[in-house]
This record gives structure tokens, C-alpha cells and sequence, in this order.
């Protein structure tokens, strides 16, 4: 029975509750009902509301920021499978009758070499196959297994790998996949939200939160002194197979790759800021390679406590005055801090017109600078200032 608008009426007189099958109803009056009422008994008439389509991607209803978050950007993480064969450090040993009796029958040949497998972790950058990883993860892999988070399994290719600061580039042969947006980490707060997304332990798309516990770690502080990095730390779980997966802020922005974990403790674990991901990443791709600006001193960041610990060793051959600063206590010869005019004993004030504090500030700015073009510094050298120009030269790696 079809029923027109005008039957409708345009008031309701009465709201049914908990009859019938128990659903919400409506009551239509017929005109002589309605002429029979008083303005104040006349109730605007509403329709039962429906509920919409949903539209595609469409967030569910009272979801909190972390799972909007992860919904926007676990489709662009991908679990990383990667293998290489090592020699095996028994091979000698088995050699000897005593171990072909356990390990093999008389008069086989012990295997020289075997095979390793690990699994880690990585994003996707563009929507047309390139992807960031740790570089530990893809170490000695030149093919590796890139599972994308709707099941295919795709063959990827190592573009390139930075063990300086440990980030990969991958390549795989798809299109239209979704990439994420990276975010700032050079505004990071401590205290604020952090969501890692990976693979730990094989769990594949696991999902931590918790927050920025600090900025600006040195690498000597995280226990990796060899890598030119100042990592983000975080409490949020990072555990074995989340390396090379992304730290998002509260925007679902990737700002950092996780990378690392303190094991003799819990809570600390450490991310890439994505600033510098995203710049060694481009190198990667373009060239296959990345080239780090390289002086060639030894330095030390000087406090009160620390001068006078040099001063007392025997081995000191000059006697340190100032508490503050950092001190060159080497030139590598044939370096360009040597050809430089760099001195043992200088302390750096400034590098590139920036003033530095420590160590670490002195890496930056030289990570920072061109290879080739000469970078201006000025030091302390016994009471009077010194300006000395200095042309950066790649540091010696070989990750290929």
C-alpha cells in the first residue's frame, strides 16, 4: 500500500514506545483528529532517521585518534622479509671425526656456508614502489620479500643501503599503493603521543603506543657511537622485527623510523627522524648511495670534570684551561681537517657561522654541509680566535 505525503499529515500525535515488535513508531492522525487538537498538543512530525551509506574510508564512528591513525596508515606498512648466506663458524670444527660422528656421516663435507633469514620491517613512501627500511635489516641482501599488508607477496629490490645511518631503499614493481605522510620531527615536544606500527617477533601489524620520551639523542648516548644519528627515544614497544617500521605523532604523520632498543632496560626505544630518513632515502634512489661530509678530528666535549681527567693522564701532551667547549684531541693525517689547518688542542666554537656545544653539534653541522665546498669553522686556539675553511671529503664507507 503506497502512502502520499499528504496522508502523512504534518503533525504526529503519538510516540508508541515498547509495543508491537518494539521499535520506535508513528501514529497517523486523520484530519477531523487534527482539527480536534489544541496548539499546544501539536507536535512537529519527524520520519524514523535511517542510517547513510557509509562512504568509502570513511572513519568508524567514535574512533579515538591512535586507531584513526593506524587505519590511515597501516596499509603502507610492510613486513620485510630478507636472507644472505654466511660462512658457517663451525665448518672447521666439523671437519674433525668427533663432530662427523654427530653432526654428519664419515667422509661428508660439512657445509662452508648457510643460510640467514630475518624479518623486519618498512614503509611506503610513493605510490609507485619505493619503500624505507633499517639498513641492518636488508644487510646482505640484494632481493628481498616485501609483504604488503592485503597479502600480496612482492619481490623487492635493494636500491641502496646506509650503514652511517642505518636506512635502506627498496624498490618493488607495483602502482597506485598507498603511501604516508610524513610529518616534522624537528617540532617534536616530549610528552607527546607516539604509535609505532610493525612486525615484532613475526606478529605482523602490531600496533604500540606511548609517548616522545626525549629528542636529540646522541648515538654514543644510545649505544651505537659508529652511526651519525640524533635519535628520537620513545617508550612505545619496539621489539625485535619492528625495525625499519614507522613512529607516527597523534596525526598519523610518520615522523621517525624505529631502528633500535636498549635491552638492558625497558621503555627506551629509539627512531630515525624522518628528516634525515627522507634525506638519505633520496640519495639512495637517485645514486644508489649515500656520501657523508667527513673532517677527520677526534673530539672530545669538555666540562670541569673532564678537563682535569685529561689533565692528570700522563699521556696528555698539553695542559687543557678551559671547562667548556669542544676539544680537538686529533687531525688523521691526509684529511681535510688536516689539510685545514686544524691543530691538536683547537676547540670549536662554530661551525657555519652556528654555535655548538658539544660533540654531537659539531656532527651535525658537518653532516649538514656539501662535500667539495668549503665549510668555515672557528676555534679557540690558546686564547685567540681562529677562523679556518675546511673542504668536507665523503667519508670512507663501503656498504655496497
Amino acid at each position: 500500500m503506497t502512502i502520499s505525503l499528504k496522508q502523512l499529515g504534518i503533525y504526529i500525535g503519538l510516540l508508541v514506545i515498547g509495543t508491537g515488535s518494539g521499535f520506535w513508531g508513528h501514529q497517523r492522525l486523520n484530519q477531523e483528529q487534527q482539527s480536534n487538537l489544541q496548539p499546544s498538543q501539536l507536535i512537529p512530525a519527524t520520519l524514523p532517521s535511517l542510517p547513510l551509506a557509509k562512504q568509502e574510508n570513511e572513519p568508524p564512528v567514535g574512533i579515538n585518534f591512535i586507531a584513526e591513525a593506524v587505519r590511515q596508515v597501516g596499509p603502507s606498512v610492510v613486513r620485510i622479509d630478507a636472507s644472505r648466506t654466511i660462512a658457517n663458524p663451525f665448518s672447521d670444527s666439523l671437519e674433525q671425526p668427533f663432530f662427523r660422528r654427530f653432526f654428519g656421516q664419515e667422509g661428508e663435507k660439512p657445509m662452508p656456508r648457510q643460510l640467514q633469514r630475518g624479518t623486519g620491517s618498512g614503509f611506503i613512501l610513493t605510490a609507485n614502489g619505493r619503500l624505507v627500511t633499517n639498513a641492518h635489516v636488508v644487510e646482505g641482501a640484494d632481493i628481498v620479500k616485501v609483504t604488503l599488508k592485503d597479502g600480496r607477496a612482492l619481490e623487492g629490490k635493494v636500491v641502496g643501503r646506509d650503514s652511517v645511518t642505518d636506512v635502506a631503499a627498496i624498490e618493488i614493481d607495483a602502482k597506485n599503493l598507498p603511501a604516508v605522510t610524513l610529518g616534522n620531527s624537528e617540532t617534536l615536544i616530549p610528552g607527546e603521543w607516539a604509535i609505532a606500527i610493525g612486525n615484532p617477533l613475526g606478529l605482523d601489524n602490531t600496533v604500540t603506543v606511548g609517548i616522545i620520551s626525549a629528542t636529540g639523542r646522541s648515538s654514543s648516548q644510545v649505544g651505537v657511537p659508529d652511526k651519525r644519528v640524533r635519535f628520537i627515544q620513545t617508550d612505545a614497544a619496539i621489539n625485535p622485527g619492528n625495525s625499519g617500521g614507522p613512529l607516527l605523532n597523534a596525526k598519523g604523520e610518520v615522523i621517525g623510523i624505529n631502528t633500535a632498543i636498549r635491552a638492558d632496560a625497558q621503555g627506551l626505544g629509539f627512531a630515525i627522524p624522518i628528516e634525515t630518513a627522507k634525506r638519505i632515502a633520496n640519495q639512495l634512489f637517485a645514486e644508489g648511495k649515500a656520501e657523508h661530509p667527513y673532517l677527520g678530528v677526534q673530539m672530545i666535549t669538555l666540562n670541569a670534570d673532564r678537563r682535569d681527567e685529561l689533565n692528570q693522564s700522563p699521556d696528555q701532551p698539553f695542559v687543557i684551561t678551559s671547562d667548556r667547549g669542544i676539544i680537538v684531541m686529533g687531525v688523521i693525517p691526509n684529511s681535510p681537517a688536516a689539510r685545514g689547518g686544524f691543530q691538536i688542542g683547537d676547540i670549536i666554537i662554530k661551525v657555519d657561522g652556528n654555535a655548538v656545544s658539544n660533540a654531537t653539534d659539531v656532527q651535525q653541522q658537518v653532516e649538514l654541509s656539501q662535500i667539495g665546498k668549503p665549510l668555515r669553522i672557528e676555534v679557540d686556539r690558546k686564547g685567540k680566535g681562529v677562523t679556518l675553511q675546511v673542504i668536507p671529503q665523503a667519508f670512507p664507507i663501503n656498504d655496497q
